[in-house]
């Protein structure tokens, strides 16, 4: 009696780890297939802790690899019975698979067996399968019975990689940057003058100098402007909370003035008499009982006197609750600071800017780094990984990190950067680089076609050598 068993699997990688199956009381489980150089490695872990072999019989288990027509058998694993075990190792024709089988006694046998073994690379080994067969074995070398797995095997990983089109970003006239942040300066009620060391605002005040003096004294840049926005909070009414905000945040200018020697048209002063968009944001997201109510008071068109007041009288608890918690931080100051960098020509300079000061580069200045650098070198690849770092959100920063993930084939980190890459028509190139990393083969051709269309000079090539990796997968899959 003889039964077959075909259990396929398919692989992505050429490097897989394979789950468990099971042939009556045998299990193989964590099969690897790798290739090293002129080699093939077979790793696989073969489970015999269920298996039981009578005493007259003897079961073979054999690894092959298999391609179409071509296939070779890797050595056996024989586990016999006590009854055959001695007849096959006293007689003339040895054991059952020859000299190169592991041969256990039945009552000997281990729980598992660590299988490795190398073979001699062939061509046709490609897009195999390794078939891993049980026979059963009576008197006589008789053949009882015989099931077999079919995993996936080895496939080689694409190593063909597309010329990948980098984008020089337009060169700016002149670099433009702006730091900017919140100081909650404290007043006493009613007040308008600034006391330095009323509560928190030496800390508060020193973050306005901390950002300043973090740019003044950098040779390589011009402040342009330091901008102050004061606002009040609701409470009170708004003619009031106008003159509050006004003359807190002239209080606020005189103080920066009196620090540094600038230019009085550098320091730009704006006010709001009450940050109703700063209570929005709060209440949105809390869990006030009349959270509901409260954002459609504050989006109606009433005046903010008469909105103020219906939150107070309508939900007293919620108002005190505001009053408490959210009032205070709508009192603030937000603050800019714009500055110019100069530009740098020099490719020396640059380097040396890039290693320690990176945020005073433009995107241009860094592709200029960039050139120096051997193509899909560590250097070359960290001069735009540090590029998009700094312009997080840039489409041209993202495409050309993109191209360094696809150079050393991390296809996560490419992904990463092409959602934000725009459509520009080497983005879709790109895209069309990592459908081909991922094997999805057909979506790689329409992108190529289409960054063809637009008029990217690389896309025509990779398109042909896809068709021709294509049609060899097509010819592995029918072989298969």
């Amino acid at each position: 009696m003889k039964q077959m068993i075909l259990l396929m699997t398919f692989f992505l990688l050429n490097s897989l780890g394979i789950g468990a199956q099971d042939l009556g009381g045998v299990r193989v489980e964590n099969l690897r297939l790798e290739r090293n150089g002129a080699y093939l490695k077979v790793q696989m872990e073969v489970h015999l802790d269920s298996l039981q072999v009578e005493r007259n019989r003897a079961v073979l288990l054999t690894p092959s690899i298999v391609q179409g027509d071509d296939s070779l058998a890797l050595p056996s694993i024989g586990l016999y019975g006590r009854t055959r075990y001695y007849q096959y190792v006293r007689g003339d024709e040895g054991m059952l698979s020859g000299p190169d089988e592991l041969t256990y006694k039945a009552s000997e046998m281990p729980q598992s067996v660590a299988y490795q073994t190398l073979v001699e690379y062939e061509s046709w080994m490609n897009h195999s399968q390794l078939e891993f067969v049980r026979r059963d074995f009576g008197c006589c070398r008789t053949l009882l019975a015989e099931q077999g797995v079919v995993f996936a095997g080895y496939r080689e990983a694409v190593d063909w990689l597309p010329a990948l089109a980098y984008v020089r970003p337009e060169a700016k006239g002149e670099k433009c940057f702006a730091l900017s942040g919140s100081a909650f300066v404290d007043f006493p009620v009613d007040q308008t003058v600034i006391y330095p060391d009323y509560r928190r605002n030496e800390a508060e005040l020193g973050k306005i100098q901390a950002t300043i003096d973090s740019v003044r004294n950098d040779r390589d840049i011009h402040i342009t402007a330091v901008w102050l926005k004061g606002y009040a909070s609701p409470e009170g009414s708004y003619a009031h909370n106008t003159y509050l905000a006004r003359e807190r945040t002239a209080a606020l200018k005189r103080h920066v003035c009196r620090l540094y020697d600038f230019d009085e048209n550098i320091i730009k002063t704006e006010y709001e008499p009450e940050d109703w968009a700063g209570l929005r944001r709060y209440v949105k997201a809390s869990n006030l009982e009349h959270r509901t109510e409260i954002l459609a008071l504050i989006d109606s068109g009433s005046e903010p006197d008469g909105k103020e007041r219906r939150i107070r009288v309508a939900y007293p608890a919620d108002y005190r609750f505001l009053l408490q918690n959210c009032y205070p931080a709508l009192r603030h100051t937000d603050y800019r600071i714009e500055y110019t960098v100069r530009r740098f020509s020099d490719v020396g300079e640059i380097k040396r800017i890039l290693l320690t000061q990176p945020q005073k580069l433009s995107l241009d200045e860094f592709y200029l780094a960039a050139q120096t650098c051997e193509p899909g070198s560590t250097e070359f690849n960290e001069v735009f990984e540090t590029a998009v770092r700094m312009y997080p959100n840039d489409p041209v920063a993202n495409l050309n990190a993109a191209n360094t993930a696809l150079q050393r084939r991390d296809t996560l980190a490419a992904a990463r950067y092409l959602a934000k890459a725009g459509q520009a028509p080497e983005a879709v190139y790109a895209r069309g680089v990592l459908a081909l990393l991922t094997e999805d083969y057909d979506e790689a051709r329409t992108l190529f076609w289409q960054a063809g269309q637009a008029g990217v000079k690389q896309a025509e090539e990779a398109l042909e050598h896809l068709e021709e990796l294509m049609d060899l997968h097509d010819n592995s899959s029918r072989n298969n």
